[in-house]
């Protein structure tokens, strides 16, 4: 398995700063109050430095909770998971909302609050008519009345949870200057310090235009491309970008690897992110092709699956 190149030098500092310790960082956490949590958490940090993949919560843990909505990053906190992914789009007056399709009748009762209103496209509705809208439901009548939360809502809730974000930019075509508007309000909220762009946030889209905007307002940031790229083309995608992140059946060990060597928009190697993974056996087999991340509705399925490899 590929390990990254910063953590082969951290492990084994970790290893030997817990043997000093007495013990692994997930025995002790498991003596304190919430034991659960707590295990999992230093599991987490455990992993991250000795080079596991990174397990991201695809819209929450979206397999267990209502995509995108509080409740999912919610769900993906009590299972012990701090990176989660969402989606941004904007509404008819502008507000930036967390959801995945660029129509609301998917996820959404608007076929039912708003029958007159057909392709029921997000933006065609004010951020007040979205948030009348029932978003648990159609998954389980269990989280009847979640709403489709604004990204300022989500991001109170990401603080709140000490989560990670990987926030994806959806259609970028659709909504001129969202980039621009995302990065305003990110730093309205904090998240733009340096803090936050070195270890919290990740910024992506399947927009290369996009992204190259995003590197271009902060060429601080982390930012990642959705897709598949030929090797060929690798290069070009490395002037802006950090990481790539395929859909797992479009790539082989060997583009991972011709990934991996080379550096990204910061002078680093570029990294793979995959998804959408959500069996053992697939997120075995994509680890051992040395990805860096994989992006998953059932984060507590995929990093059982990599904890045994």
């Amino acid at each position: 398995m590929y390990v990254r190149p910063a953590t082969a030098a951290a492990a084994a500092f970790l290893g030997f700063t817990l043997t000093l310790l007495g013990g692994t960082a997930s025995s002790a956490a498991a003596n304190g109050p919430d034991s659960a949590a707590a295990t999992a958490a230093a599991a987490a940090a455990d992993r991250a430095v000795l080079g596991d993949p990174v397990v991201y919560a695809h819209r929450g843990a979206s397999a267990y909770a209502p995509e995108n909505t509080l409740d999912a990053i919610d769900m993906a906190m009590r299972l012990g998971f701090d990176w989660v992914e969402n989606d941004v789009q904007r509404t008819r007056d502008g507000e930036l909302v967390v959801i995945h399709d660029d129509t609301l009748s998917r996820t959404t009762d608007v076929e039912e609050v708003f029958p007159d209103r057909k392709p029921w496209r997000v933006k065609d509705f004010t951020a007040a008519e979205i948030a009348r809208l029932d978003a648990g439901s159609w998954f389980d009548e269990e989280f009847g009345g979640a709403r489709v939360p604004t990204l300022r809502e989500y991001m109170g809730r990401v603080q709140r949870n000490q989560q990670r974000l990987l926030l994806e930019i959806k259609k970028p075509e659709l909504y001129p200057g969202i980039e621009e508007q995302t990065l305003q309000l990110l730093d309205e909220l904090g998240w733009l310090d340096e803090r936050h762009v070195t270890r919290r946030l990740v910024v992506q889209s399947f927009s290369a235009d996009s992204v190259r905007i995003v590197h271009g307002l902060r060429p601080d940031l982390v930012t990642a491309f959705l897709g598949t790229p030929t090797v060929a083309d690798l290069p070009k995608y490395a002037e802006f970008t950090d990481r790539i992140n395929p859909w797992h059946t479009t790539i082989s060990a060997d583009w991972v690897e011709a990934v991996h060597d080379l550096l990204g928009a910061h002078g680093r190697a570029m990294e793979v992110d995959t998804w959408i993974v959500d069996d053992a056996a697939t997120a075995r087999k994509v680890a051992d092709m040395g990805v860096d991340g994989i992006i998953t509705n059932a984060p507590d399925v995929v990093q059982a699956a990599i904890d045994g490899l």
